[in-house]
Formats: structure tokens, C-alpha cells, sequence
């Protein structure tokens, strides 16, 4: 009567052995960070089933690990105009942040492209509803989040009226983020008939989809040379006029020609070109509409590097007065937070605005682990008052800047698809300046001596929570 038994344990015995062998190979030849390696390896084999199983669900977070990271040397050559346009920037830091830029992504610096500033869905839905109303050819819209009520209907509705007077339309929302409102905008998209697709990614060796990986991109994309892009997905959360509501966030309007190239990052999502190389535009080429140079910086874990991390860590060498950056979601990497302490120690103004609480308490409470470290060192945080704040924004000096969809977390920086366009524009940097100094004004400084007033239990809590921060 015992033989069944031991025949399961034997089986069980030798599912596991060979599980934990794949597993702790496939961890030792694609975790590139030897802690997490050790850490799956470990789990892999001393936890029974289980450990392979939650490696296969969250620690294979590459998609395609062969995927050519760097698209050459880089060009370094400064567009015409570009260096007339920022006067007192030194000419060989520019030509370097120019030449990473262009490693990271095989796009060039796009002059002629005009940023207007959209402050939260009050300003930034009309702009968007009256773009489609407008449109003549094409509407390609992508969002992570695209409520299926509300203020969504009215996109639904827009969208439908688009194709009835027949411009092509294109949708794209993601599938974990298709399902935080019910209805679902793809489900009434597509009853009306619109093309509309969920982006979900499927592991090669697995049956089951990277539900870890997400498409955080926010994307409008209306006939030729009108974009939108930024944190904002679809819903009445920032629509502050709206009852019971309050989240506020920052968009942007971009026309010139930099519009191709968001407009070629929505084609790759929608065809599942995961690791395709820059495409040159076929259409007719678009006229300037501004004085901004702007480059789009696609990033996601199809790449070999955290190709947005790098760019960032440039543009932070290259800091000499002041760095800024808006941010809901703040756990860096360690390399990132090197960055903004090396560059505080060499006297820039290294400045960061965080929630005082976000919509993520664990978050939260894994920030704050790395918040002492950084105010040892000479970078100032400012708390933000509630609403909570979803903007992102990231300001070196007087002319550069980031702006999309990319929080300063690892999900963001190594997880998710982002999306993000770097900009040289003094006065794109001086508006972005002008937003954050006037928030800076409502914030309390975070320091030291609150965070040493935080009892033992907090303090564990907030370690707790870090040390799990690569999957919140």
C-alpha cells in the first residue's frame, strides 16, 4: 500500500531536481545582477517546486535576452543650430549627451518640434478629443490605462466617430491595465468596431503570459506631426473638476518632427516588434513647428541594458548647476542613486519632489530606505501635499530634459515598456523649471532627523519592502 506513495515522492523528488537544475541554469546564464542571481538560485533549489515556479513567474523578466542593446558608437555630431540655441553649454558635454543618446536608441536629434505643457485632464482630454475630432488620416492611441467609463466614453466615442468618417484607427491598451475599470474600453472598442489590441506578452517556454511585463507607454498619435505623450492614462482620476477625484498629473502636446518617431515606437507596439531597430519614415518629411530638439527613447526588458538608465546617468555626469526631478514612484537603482549623490557632492543642486504619500503605501515605505542615504549626501527631497501628484519629469541644468511615461523605480526602469523624449530646449527647461520651483513652494523638506524619529518596526517595514522593490 505504500508503494504509491513513495512512486509520488520519487516523482515529486525528481520534478523538483530537474526543475531547480533548469531554473538555476537559465537564472545563472540571463540575472545579470549577482545578488538576484544567488537569491533565485536559492529559492530554485531549496524551496520544492515552488522556488522554480515563482522564478518562471517573476524572475524571467527578459523577453528576448539576445537583443542588441546599443545601435553603434553613437553619432556625436551636434545638429546645425543646436549650439546657437544654448548658449553657455559647453560644446563637448553636448556632443556627449547627443552621442549617448543616440547609442541608446540608433534615432537622430530631431530639430523643429514644438512642447506645449497639459496640466492634467481639466486641459489635457479637450486638447486630446478635439486632435481626434481633427484627425483626417490616422488616430493610433495607446495607454496603459483606458477606463471604460467617464471621460473614457467620450474617447470611446471619439474614436468610433474616426473611423466612421474613415481615418485608420489604431488602439493599444494593456492587458493587466485593460483590467482596472469595468466596462473595459477594449471591450467597447471593439464591439463598434474599432481595431483595437491588448498588449500581452507570452513566454516562449511557458504557457503563461509575462504578466510582470507591461506596456506603461501613453501614446496619441494624430496624422502627421501631432503627438501626445506623457504619465496620463485615460480615466476621470485627473479630471480634478470631478467629484471625489484629485490625482494630478502632466502632459504634453509635440508637434514637429519628432511626431514620426513616436509615431514608428506605436507601430512596433502594435506589430509586436519587440526588438526592432529605428524604421525611417516613409511619409513626406514634416515641417518644423518649434525651436526643441528632441530624440525618443523607447526602453523595456527586451534590451541587454537598462538603456533609459544610462541615458540618465549621462545627463546627471554632465549636471553642473541644477538636476530636478518630479517622480510618484522613487526607489533607484543603486547605480542611479550614485549618480545623484556624485552629483550633489560636486555642488549641483540635486533636488527631488515625491509624494508625501502616494496611491502605493509599500512604495512608500521602500523609498524611505533609500531617502537617508541620499540626504547624507547632499540631495534635497521635498514632500508634496496630497493630491497625489502622478508627474514625471526630469530637468539637468537650463536645456535639457525627459519627459513620458517612466517613473524612477525598477518596474519602470527595468519591467515595463517606457516610453520617454529627451528634449534640448531652454525654454521647454525653463517652463518645466518655472512648474517644479512653484510645487517645490507648496512641499515640506524631507531630513534626517525625521527619519531617525521612525521606531524599529518602521524602519524593518521599509526595509521589508525594499528588499522586495524590483517586483512592486
Amino acid at each position: 500500500m505504500n508503494l504509491p506513495v513513495d512512486k509520488l515522492a520519487w516523482a515529486l523528488a525528481l520534478l523538483h531536481s530537474t526543475l531547480g537544475l533548469l531554473t538555476t541554469r537559465h537564472a545563472l546564464l540571463n540575472v545579470r545582477d549577482p545578488r538576484a542571481a544567488w537569491g533565485w538560485i536559492a529559492a530554485c533549489l531549496l524551496a520544492p517546486i515552488a522556488g522554480p515556479l515563482l522564478y518562471l513567474l517573476l524572475g524571467t523578466n527578459r523577453v528576448n535576452p539576445k537583443a542588441q542593446p546599443v545601435h553603434g558608437a553613437g553619432d556625436d555630431t551636434v545638429p546645425p543650430g543646436l549650439s546657437a540655441l544654448l548658449p553657455g553649454v559647453i560644446a563637448e558635454e553636448l556632443r556627449e549627451l547627443v552621442r549617448i543618446g543616440g547609442a541608446m536608441t540608433g534615432r537622430p536629434l530631431t530639430a523643429g518640434n514644438g512642447i506645449d505643457l497639459l496640466h492634467n485632464g481639466d486641459r489635457a482630454y479637450p486638447a486630446m478629443l478635439a486632435a481626434i475630432a481633427g484627425a483626417r488620416r490616422r488616430v493610433w492611441l495607446a495607454s496603459y490605462i483606458f477606463s471604460g467609463r467617464g471621460v473614457g466614453t467620450q474617447f470611446v466615442a471619439a474614436l468610433v466617430a474616426a473611423q466612421q468618417r474613415g481615418v485608420e484607427v489604431r488602439v493599444l491598451i494593456d492587458a493587466v491595465g485593460d483590467l482596472y475599470y469595468f466596462p473595459r474600453a477594449s471591450a467597447l472598442l471593439l464591439q463598434a468596431g474599432v481595431p483595437t489590441r491588448r498588449f500581452q506578452l507570452a513566454r516562449r517556454f511557458l504557457p503563461l503570459p509575462h504578466v510582470n511585463l507591461r506596456n506603461h507607454r501613453k501614446l496619441l498619435i494624430v496624422d502627421d506631426g501631432l503627438a501626445f505623450t506623457g504619465g496620463m492614462n485615460i480615466s476621470d482620476h485627473t479630471v480634478l473638476g470631478k467629484p471625489k477625484q484629485g490625482l494630478i498629473d502632466l502632459h504634453f502636446r509635440l508637434r514637429g518632427p519628432v511626431a514620426a518617431q513616436l509615431a514608428q515606437a506605436f507601430d512596433d507596439d502594435w506589430h509586436g516588434r519587440r526588438d526592432a531597430a529605428a524604421l525611417t519614415s516613409s511619409g513626406p518629411p514634416i515641417e518644423a513647428a518649434g525651436r526643441s530638439h528632441c530624440r525618443v527613447i523607447t526602453a523595456g526588458p527586451n534590451e541587454g541594458v537598462e538603456r533609459l538608465e544610462l541615458v540618465l546617468l549621462a545627463a546627471l555626469a554632465n549636471a553642473h548647476r541644477r538636476v530636478c526631478i518630479m517622480t510618484p514612484y522613487f526607489i533607484p537603482m543603486p547605480e542611479l542613486a550614485r549618480g545623484l549623490e556624485a552629483a550633489a557632492l560636486r555642488g549641483v543642486a540635486v533636488e527631488l519632489i515625491l509624494p508625501a504619500r502616494s496611491n502605493l503605501r509599500w512604495v512608500d515605505w521602500a523609498s524611505r530606505r533609500w531617502q537617508r542615504e541620499l540626504l547624507a549626501h547632499g540631495v534635497r527631497i521635498h514632500l508634496r501635499p496630497a493630491p497625489f501628484a502622478h508627474t514625471k519629469l526630469v530637468v539637468v541644468d537650463d536645456y535639457y530634459a525627459h519627459i513620458g511615461s517612466a517613473n524612477l523605480d525598477p518596474r519602470s526602469l527595468r519591467l515595463n515598456f517606457e516610453l520617454v523624449v529627451e528634449t534640448y530646449c531652454q525654454q521647454l527647461a525653463g517652463d518645466l523649471l518655472h512648474h517644479f520651483d512653484a510645487v517645490r513652494d507648496q512641499c515640506r523638506p524631507r531630513n534626517l532627523a525625521e527619519l531617525d524619529r521612525a521606531s524599529g518596526l518602521a524602519r524593518s517595514r521599509d526595509a521589508i519592502c525594499w528588499l522586495f522593490s524590483p517586483y512592486l
